[in-house]
């Protein structure tokens, strides 16, 4: 089974992204991966709920928002509500972790907790059987057009390993310069779904680009 592909609209023209979105439906790839910065937790600053709100008019497709911000807990009510479909933030960001993935849960939408590549996989380990999305970065969070470190496949290995021995059923996201290059390696570690950004949106040609992520 070809792995999910996650498009990352912090990739595309900020000017049009009604059709961005459209566009990863007819490049053939199946989430709108939505990274939300807030300055705080890291540098940079992107968008909040108002554009996860306008995309989803646009779109049928699973809108796969990535909190990066401090808090989390004060907010992934408000994306829910603005019409996300998954919602996953960082755990050390967070003052309640399991109060937001329970606010998550109470909207009826999937929770996932991501890994920072400064991280540890031990901030994860006592909610893995209540997440249906571990995303591990393999870059630092905060910036797109970073490099890929392979080195953080090893935070893939172990929540496949732990996946397989318990049962578990979270998909494993990558996030973090995932190319067609390097995508078979990231499903060889365990990966189920693959974040792209750059490797999308500035391909010369985004459908083959997508299908040479799939594999």
């Amino acid at each position: 089974m070809s792995a999910i592909v996650a498009p990352s609209i912090l990739s595309a023209d900020f000017g049009n992204m009604g059709k961005a979105v459209q566009d990863i439906k007819a490049w053939g790839a199946d989430w709108v991966h939505c990274d939300v910065m807030d300055g705080v937790y890291v540098p940079n600053i992107t968008f909040g709920m108002p554009m996860v709100k306008a995309l989803r008019k646009y779109t049928d497709q699973v809108l796969d928002v990535h909190l990066m911000i401090t808090e989390p807990e004060k907010y992934v009510g408000q994306f829910c509500d603005a019409g996300a479909d998954i919602v996953v933030f960082h755990p050390e960001a967070s003052k309640d972790v399991q109060g937001a993935l329970n606010i998550i849960k109470s909207k009826g939408k999937k929770c996932g907790l991501s890994i920072n590549a400064d991280q540890p996989f031990s901030i994860v380990e006592d909610y893995l059987d209540q997440i249906d999305v571990l995303l591990i970065m393999t870059v630092q969070a905060g910036f797109g057009g970073q490099s890929f470190k392979e080195e953080k496949l090893e935070h893939v290995r172990k929540g496949a390993a732990i996946k397989k021995e318990k049962g578990y059923t979270y998909d494993i996201e990558i996030d973090g310069g995932v190319c067609p290059a390097n995508s078979e390696l990231c499903q060889n570690a365990g990966a189920t779904a693959l974040v792209a950004g750059s490797a999308v949106f500035k391909a010369e040609n985004p459908a083959e680009a997508v299908k040479g992520i799939k594999r």
